[in-house]
């Protein structure tokens, strides 16, 4: 049975009808006199035809419950589809049916019965969690996401199962998206909570190989690699150095010209041998000549060194490879700023603030430039910019750095 749908142009049709309709008998009666003195009205009962009403869908209510609980599903259904004809904006009644359809795999139907419910309650987390798996499973992935962090950032956390699976679900997106700094991040949730499992394993080597895949849609000649690389990967971001040690050397081992693999190993080995990790990166540009992932690695590390000749070619190929990636932007302006060419550095600052408007290191390399340029008000603003959305950032513990201190290592931070 296909459950019914509220129709708001019913609904809106209906009341202007009843509009016209009073409209109507308003005018039709005679002008009378206002009496003296108003009589306050009496309460009025419901009537009859209401309370029968009330009492036929609290039975129906009652039969669509006692079947859901006896494991009646298609019963409990039909039911439950014939109490929302009674009453469309009843919530419970298409969070049941939703879960009902979802459990028997008729994923477009509880899709629209958690589209119902959260157009009803848009704060309810749950059903915009099931909504965003519903919509995972009929393929509307850039729906499916945006619902997927709408109940994750409305809070799952009485519901682990709930919370678990859309977490998963989620990062599955954001590697299919090409974001695999924010698929590696929500996946390190998991590893903080001590939760293994060979799905999350593989989602962190398709996050560390940055292969835009779903599990379903990986080569057959790419999955061993993908393995090795998420035990490497989940034992980095459990800090487990020489576990991960051991995983990168396989994967070298077996994959030493596969396009990603000496770039994560160089990621792997920055903050602790930055010298071989260059080379790495040096490795992987050999193998694919415009990565611009080690590109951006090797001009933050060489800014750091305040080698900012060297620095600046990498950061200038970057921002010509991928002109819409905030971090190319940022580094190639800060290279600028250094080497003295202000206003070049804010034309390119600026252009990553427009990129990135919430990143708090864009607004805070942008104050920097306009303080070097003497321009005291735009400066201003800036660090003011800066200073909320850091704020903000810390509040919600969703920056750079993971609740336990560690960092993201596939981010190429500014």
């Amino acid at each position: 049975m296909t459950v019914t749908k509220p129709n708001p142009r019913l609904w809106a049709l209906a009341a202007v009808g009843l509009l016209l309709a009073l409209s109507v008998s308003a005018h039709a009666q005679p002008a009378r006199r206002p009496a003296a003195k108003r009589q306050a009205p009496e309460k009025t009962r419901p009537s009859t035809q209401t309370a029968q009403a009330n009492a036929a869908f609290d039975q129906v209510v009652k039969r669509a419950d006692e079947a859901r609980e006896a494991s009646r599903l298609g019963e409990a259904l039909e039911l439950y589809g014939k109490a929302l004809q009674m009453r469309p904006n009843w919530a419970e009644g298409w969070w049941y049916a939703g879960t009902i359809l979802y459990d028997n795999d008729r994923y477009a139907e509880a899709r629209d019965a958690f589209r119902n419910l959260v157009a009803i309650e848009p704060k309810r987390a749950h059903a915009w969690a099931m909504l965003g798996l519903c919509e995972f499973q009929t393929r509307e992935y850039d729906r499916a996401v945006t619902s997927l962090q709408r109940g994750r950032s409305l809070g799952l956390a009485d519901n682990r199962e709930i919370e678990s699976v859309a977490r998963y679900h989620a990062a599955l997106l954001y590697i299919r998206f090409e974001q695999f700094e924010v698929a590696f991040e929500i996946l390190s949730e998991f590893v903080r909570e001590g939760r293994e499992s060979p799905k999350i394993v593989e989602a962190f080597g398709l996050a560390m190989m940055r292969m835009p895949f779903l599990p379903n849609e990986v080569p057959p000649d790419k999955r061993e690699q993908a393995l090795i690389a998420g035990r490497a990967g989940f034992d980095m971001a459990g800090r487990r150095r020489d576990e991960a040690g051991k995983a990168f050397a396989e994967l070298l081992a077996r994959y030493p010209d596969s396009p990603n693999v000496h770039y994560v190993h160089g990621v792997f080995l920055l903050n602790q041998e930055p010298d071989a990790a260059l080379e790495e990166f040096r490795r992987e540009l050999k193998i694919s000549p415009a990565h611009v992932p080690a590109m951006l690695q090797m001009a933050f590390e060489y800014l750091k060194r305040d080698e900012h000749e060297t620095a600046l070619p990498l950061a200038e190929q970057s921002a010509q490879l991928a002109p819409k990636l905030y971090p190319a932007r940022n580094a190639l302006g800060r290279i600028l700023l250094e080497l003295g060419q202000v206003e070049r550095s804010i034309k390119e600052l600026e252009e990553g603030a427009r990129l990135a408007p919430n990143v708090p290191e864009m607004h805070y390399a942008l104050a920097r430039a306009y303080t070097r340029a003497g321009r005291k008000q735009d400066a201003a603003r800036a660090r003011e910019t800066f200073q909320r959305l850091e704020k903000l950032r810390n509040a919600q513990r969703e920056g750079a750095k993971a609740e336990d201190g560690t960092e993201n290592p596939l981010k190429a931070k500014p």
